[in-house]
């Protein structure tokens, strides 16, 4: 794949599916958890670390594992698509901020289908995780599309192993959608299945279902683009059928205020608008409020104030959406304001 090879030109080292960005220097930073946004993270540090010499070492194990790193402060700093609600971030004295928007897509291997040639609705897509749909020629799918030819095919659902942001995105939407699904399943990083295989990280999902025909599964646009996956049509709130786009997403976000959001805390599914595409989500970074080695933390901030201000066309290029720069400066004087030593002093200031 272009991008593990140009990662490693770069000096960063791809580690197997764990996806591990390792380097060598001194100033490298420390980070763990989702998979979410590692293809932008990747790019961003292939161009850090060629403008700066500083490297990034972020293992890419998902959001339960980013939480739990940071929590145990074994990391600089950890990385979640599940947000941490305010009180939780007191309680483990932390700060969160978001790096970037995405959208989670159904991802399909149906013989002669491509992508946007199927759409499903959230009632439809709740019921053939819950187990009730069983073959692509059912009903309530045959219904959604009335010109196509739906195999009467066993449905193969993957679904992540792993404590997961992008899990918690995508059943936090179902749970919107379906009564019946947050009845019986709920929404969290990780819940009990009805049904299914599971695969590790975003990775193994695009993997699993690029490799099984007659299979659905769930993954950030990233993966789906970078991995070729057929990509479905969702229904959103308006009632219009859209696909995962940069504007699509952005439609998504058009209404969050993030400066009435404490610590950060956003959920984008489900999204009011016409053009809105409804399984949406902000990725975030959690960062000690009084870091264990104040020196590597101000790196990490450095780091992510470079990819604020450089990183967006990286980030388009894979399907995410850029924050706006109101959110941007919010983000900057929470860092000024509530990251600081062991003395009390401010680790970054906003005239950086």
């Amino acid at each position: 794949m272009k991008l593990f090879r140009s990662l490693a030109a770069a000096g960063v080292v791809v580690a197997g599916l764990g996806a591990a960005l390792t380097a060598t220097l001194a100033a490298d930073i420390s980070g763990a958890g989702a998979t979410f946004p590692y293809p932008v993270y990747a790019k961003w540090a292939e161009a850090y670390k060629k403008e700066t010499g500083n490297g990034l070492n972020y293992q890419s194990i998902g959001s339960g594992g980013g939480i739990k790193q940071i929590t145990a402060r074994t990391v600089t700093f950890g990385a979640s698509d599940m947000p941490l609600k305010p009180e939780d971030l007191d309680k483990n004295g932390l700060i969160q901020f978001p790096t970037v928007m995405g959208g989670i897509v159904p991802v399909v291997n149906l013989d002669g289908v491509a992508s946007g040639d199927l759409t499903i609705d959230g009632a439809t897509l709740a019921k053939i995780y819950l187990g009730e749909i069983k073959t692509w020629n059912d009903p309530a799918i045959a219904k959604l599309n009335p010109n196509a030819k739906l195999p009467a095919q066993a449905i193969a659902l993957v679904h992540r192993s792993d404590g997961s942001g992008t899990t918690f995105i995508f059943t936090n939407y179902l749970s919107k959608v379906s009564a019946d699904w947050k009845g019986k399943v709920g929404s969290a990083t990780a819940v009990e299945w009805p049904a299914g295989i599971g695969a590790k990280g975003n990775e193994g999902v695009a993997n699993n279902v690029k490799q099984t025909k007659g299979s659905i599964g769930y993954v950030e646009t990233a993966y789906a683009k970078q991995n070729n996956l057929t990509t479905t049509k969702l229904v959103n709130k308006d009632g219009k059928a859209v696909a995962a786009t940069p504007e699509t997403i952005a439609a998504a976000a058009a209404g969050a205020d993030w400066a009435k959001a404490p610590g950060f805390y956003m959920i984008l599914t489900d999204e009011a608008g016409e053009k809105a595409w409804p399984i949406a989500g902000a990725t975030f970074i959690l960062l000690p409020k009084q870091p264990k080695n104040a020196a590597e933390a101000g790196v990490a901030l450095n780091f992510f104030a470079w990819a604020y201000k450089n990183g967006d066309k990286l980030a388009e290029d894979l399907d995410y959406v850029a924050l706006p720069d109101s959110v941007v400066r919010l983000i900057e004087a929470t860092w000024a304001k509530d990251v600081k030593d062991a003395d009390g002093k401010a680790i970054y200031s906003v005239t950086n």
